[in-house]
């Protein structure tokens, strides 16, 4: 399918790449034009100069932006050019409630939206294994499937439209507790004296063992906190998963809440930009 890419942050940068190699990006945008060139240059595609040209050109948009208003920003912009049957899927991580708005939207222009939010970090969108967990019509990700393959290593269908993005947050409070759990064990271990690259390579193997761990355990002990994935964006993700959480209960989930405010507390110290590993140094900081 001819496939344009909105939106060219690491994430999405790495998917269009990616789709340029199996020979399905067609056309890309991106707000600052530097970035939108660099990147059309490398891939030997156009660069399209609003988000409506790019819709008049495609039969697969990929949407990836960091916030609600922004997707729906987005998929204003191109309702008026989209061509019937144009399939829209949005990677962003936003509220289940903005994907049906952004679904309903479409409809009206005769065109399909699916939220496929994704998971996988930097890495997963480098080498083209991420995991999508999809909402919307399962007969159009179908149609997409072999496209979206370029960019994802397992695809699943969940249900309708905002499906996807509430199984996203459940992810996000999933990663906020892994987070919480192996920045506080190896502070401990560090505060004991014990020799933590040992510790991390025993305990990866065992029970405890975690994806987060075992890519970013000696990263932190080094003093080392690379995006990754951006502090500031996770806090941006669980304050989402925080109002989604109002809907079916007026009780917090403690995870959700204690990650915020730690989060906000490293933000204010100038911390937002680095992985959410650095979470560490409050953990640091707390034990004195």
């Amino acid at each position: 399918m001819k496939t344009g890419v909105i939106g060219l942050g690491a994430m999405g940068a790495n998917m269009a790449r990616n789709l340029a190699k199996a020979g399905f990006l067609e056309t890309v945008f991106n707000r600052t034009t530097s970035t939108g060139e660099s990147l059309a240059n490398k891939c030997k595609c156009t660069l399209a100069p609003s988000p409506a040209d790019l819709a008049e050109h495609c039969e697969l948009i990929i949407v990836c932006v960091s916030r609600d208003e922004d997707v729906l920003e987005m998929i204003n912009a191109i309702k008026t050019s989209v061509k019937p049957d144009t399939i829209v899927a949005d990677t962003s991580t936003v509220s289940a409630e903005t994907a049906k708005q952004a679904y309903s939207l479409l409809k009206e222009a005769d065109a399909h939206f699916l939220d496929c939010p994704v998971s996988g970090g930097v890495e997963g969108a480098k080498n083209g294994t991420l995991a999508m967990m999809v909402g919307g019509d399962e007969v159009v990700l179908e149609k997409a499937r072999s496209t979206l393959d370029a960019i994802a290593g397992n695809i699943v269908y969940i249900g309708s439209s905002g499906s996807g993005q509430a199984t996203k947050a459940v992810n996000q409070i999933m990663a906020a507790g892994i987070n919480q759990a192996v920045t506080e064990a190896l502070a401990f271990g560090k505060g004991m004296g014990l020799p933590m690259d040992k510790v991390v390579d025993i305990v990866s193997t065992g029970a405890a063992g975690n994806w987060f761990l075992e890519h970013r355990g000696k990263t932190m002990l080094a003093g080392t906190f690379e995006p990754g994935f951006k502090l500031s964006l996770h806090h941006k993700d669980l304050s989402i998963c925080q109002d989604m959480t109002k809907l079916f209960s007026e009780n917090a989930l403690p995870v959700i809440e204690m990650t915020l405010l730690h989060y906000q507390r490293l933000m204010e110290q100038g911390y937002g930009d680095e992985d959410i590993s650095a979470l560490f140094r409050l953990k640091l900081q707390n034990l004195g």
